[in-house]
């Protein structure tokens, strides 16, 4: 069984491709995915509900960046983790959120979920 067994985790991604095989993967890995939000103000409005374990943010959405997600959750204090096929997090979150680069597997998808959640 994962560790990562029954946690829910946001997914905004506005890729659908790449939505649901992040879904898959999470799927695979136990865990129940929350979303996929394609757009910011989806992504945003999930953010400020709550009820998940952890999220992974695509960084750029369709032109936008996820930047006030990931603000909303840690000032909440859900981790994350980005993802994006561009290397480099977003201005203010340095080396402390990790990076999910594209294409990504599910062990680093469960790799960077462990990390943020202290598993």
């Amino acid at each position: 069984m994962s560790p990562l067994q029954g946690l829910r985790i946001l997914v905004v991604e506005d890729e659908p491709v790449v939505a649901m095989y992040l879904e898959d993967l999470l799927d695979a890995l136990g865990c129940e995915t929350i979303g996929p939000a394609s757009r910011l103000a989806d992504g945003l409005a999930l953010a400020e509900a709550g009820g998940f374990d952890a999220a992974i943010l695509d960084i750029n959405l369709g032109g936008e960046r996820s930047t006030p997600i990931a603000e909303t959750l840690r000032a909440h204090g859900v981790p994350f983790a980005f993802a994006s096929g561009y290397g480099n997090p977003p201005e203010g979150f340095g080396e402390s959120v990790p990076m999910l680069e594209k294409p990504y597997r599910e062990a680093q998808v469960a790799s960077a979920l462990e990390q943020i959640l202290g598993q």
